[in-house]
């Protein structure tokens, strides 16, 4: 297991080590939430990607966003960029509700979080990036020497 990164060399780290410093920095139930959170999206789609943005926000794509996750002192908020777009049958979504894109899950402490809905919502999230990635028009490149 690789060790946290401080404070001055985590900008300079790789995604996944920013995120691992900023767990481990957190100390509280917002850091267990968080990598718990984590564990969870990775679980759910393998070939997610790892990102860190706005600051230090933690934020998972694949072929597109699908959810960042902000840490405030009394939550955890996982965003799903297009939560709107989702079916939640299991009503994970508890936050920015009044958006017509945007979707978000506040974490509070000691609460429980459904884990087989949440993956779901994962894969759902995913499946939509994928449907919206396909639907692009691909741009032709110039290769050189072609």
């Amino acid at each position: 297991m690789q060790k946290a990164q401080s404070t001055s060399t985590a900008d300079s780290a790789e995604p996944s080590q920013q995120i691992d410093a900023k767990i481990a920095e957190l100390k509280d139930w917002r850091g267990a939430t968080l990598a718990r959170v984590r564990a969870l999206i990775r679980q759910a789609d393998a070939e997610v990607v790892e990102e860190v943005k706005w600051r230090g926000v933690p934020v998972w794509e694949h072929a597109g966003i699908i959810c960042t996750g902000e840490t405030y002192k009394n939550a955890v908020k996982l965003t799903f960029m297009h939560g709107a777009s989702l079916e939640d049958p299991a009503r994970l979504f508890n936050a920015s509700l009044e958006g017509n894109t945007r979707r978000a899950i506040d974490l509070h402490e000691g609460a429980a979080l459904d884990e087989e809905a949440f993956k779901a919502l994962i894969r759902a999230a995913v499946a939509l990036n994928m449907s919206k990635a396909a639907k692009k028009p691909k741009r032709e490149t110039a290769r050189p020497g072609a």
